[in-house]
């Protein structure tokens, strides 16, 4: 089961060489110079304290408050490269490639920062999280089956019921577990990964009836009003504005 490829197709990302003081994502240095540790900071960029052992520094623009995997990432996460030599030849390449202009170099680096990100993901989920969240579901093999299925398949009309035997739980533990580990109840998570996606589909031009039918909803105006109390704004004008932007 894969918990992490849906969250990287749906919301892309862009990874930039930058001065320190913009960044959110930092290599670290040994003594040596070789790269030692990743820092990355989900939701701050240029708040990093410089040490002096700093190598390369970065923005990674990754879809901000709308992706529920980067809230639900710890303040700051700490990768350890000395342990980990695939990733820290990875890191090499990415300095090289960000370091002189090249032909297809950004495309490159957006490339390696992918897989720089999936390897940091795989490393929060191995460690899981004492703090209730995405990461913290995704982390527990019977909820994260469960989560992995809403986040696939999410105009498929899920009751707890159908959840919990994704999970292969009662439903009585399925619901308490995944309120505790999650921190929400299955149908408020399902509810807000809904719209999330709905989000995302009105700024590509998305026709808000086809919208409202994709994920679920019984008609175009009470997705309508579950829209507008999420974003503050009705589906119709999110629509219009990407459009002028497009």
């Amino acid at each position: 089961m894969d918990r992490i490829t849906t969250l990287m197709n749906r919301f892309h990302r862009r990874v930039r060489h930058v001065p320190l003081s913009e960044a959110d994502l930092v290599i670290m240095g040994d003594a040596s110079g070789q790269p030692s540790q990743i820092l990355f900071y989900p939701r701050t960029k240029g708040g990093h304290a410089p040490t002096g052992a700093e190598l390369w520094s970065a923005s990674v623009d990754w879809a901000g408050d709308n992706n529920p995997m980067r809230t639900a990432l710890p303040a700051v996460v700490e990768f350890d490269l000395t342990q980990d030599l695939e990733t820290q030849a990875l890191v090499s390449v990415i300095q090289q490639e960000s370091g002189e202009p090249r032909c297809g170099a950004q495309w490159v680096l957006n490339r390696l920062g992918d897989v720089l990100l999936v390897r940091l993901l795989r490393d929060q989920l191995q460690k899981g999280s004492t703090e209730p969240g995405l990461i913290a579901g995704l982390a527990d093999e019977r909820l994260s089956r469960a989560i992995v299925a809403m986040h696939d398949t999410p105009g498929r009309l899920w009751t707890n019921g159908d959840l919990a035997q994704e999970a292969g739980l009662s439903l009585s533990r399925f619901n308490e577990l995944f309120a505790r580990q999650v921190g929400e109840t299955p149908m408020s998570y399902l509810r807000r990964w809904r719209l999330i996606l709905a989000h995302q589909d009105l700024l590509k031009g998305d026709r808000v009836e086809a919208v409202a039918r994709r994920y679920a909803y019984s008609s175009a105006e009470a997705f309508s009003r579950a829209f507008r109390k999420a974003y503050a704004v009705a589906p119709i004008s999110l629509r219009n504005l990407g459009a002028a932007v497009a």
